[in-house]
C-alpha cells in the first residue's frame, strides 16, 4: 500500500523566556534585542532535527512586552535570529524604572518565542 504524506497543523513543540534591559540609555530595542538573545541562549534547539526538517523550518512566534512598543525599531529584531523565521508581536508590557533624580529611566523587555514546525504525518 502506497503511504500519503499530509501536512499537519502548526503545533507549538518549545516555549523560551527571556528578558532584556537597557539600564542607562532608555532604548527599546535594546531591551527586546537582549531579551530574545536571553531566551535563545538559554536553549540549544535540535527540534528540526528531530523531525528530519532544516533548522530554518523553524516557525518562531516571538512575544514581547516593552512599555513604548511604539519606540521599537522591529526591523533590528530578525536579525537576532541565527535561523528560522521569526514572526514578531510587541505589546505593552515589561518595565520602565525611572530614576530617582529624574534623569532617565531603565527599560526591562520580556520575551516569550515559540517554536513550531509544519510536520508531515502518515496517513495510511
Amino acid at each position: 500500500m502506497k503511504r500519503q504524506q499530509a501536512l499537519m497543523a502548526n503545533a507549538p513543540l518549545v516555549h523560551q523566556f527571556g528578558t532584556g534591559t537597557s539600564i542607562r540609555s532608555r532604548d527599546y530595542t535594546a531591551a527586546c534585542v537582549r531579551a530574545i538573545r536571553d531566551a535563545l541562549w538559554h536553549n540549544s534547539l535540535s527540534v528540526a532535527e528531530v523531525f528530519d526538517s532544516p533548522r530554518e523550518a523553524m516557525m518562531i512566534d516571538v512575544q514581547l512586552g516593552i512599555p513604548r512598543p511604539e519606540e521599537v525599531d522591529t526591523r533590528k529584531l530578525p536579525d537576532v535570529f541565527p535561523y528560522g523565521k521569526p514572526r514578531i508581536t510587541l505589546t505593552r508590557g515589561g518595565l520602565e524604572i525611572l530614576k530617582p533624580d529624574g534623569s532617565g529611566a531603565s527599560v526591562i523587555a520580556n520575551a516569550v518565542l515559540t517554536v513550531s514546525l509544519a510536520r508531515e504525518s502518515d496517513n495510511g
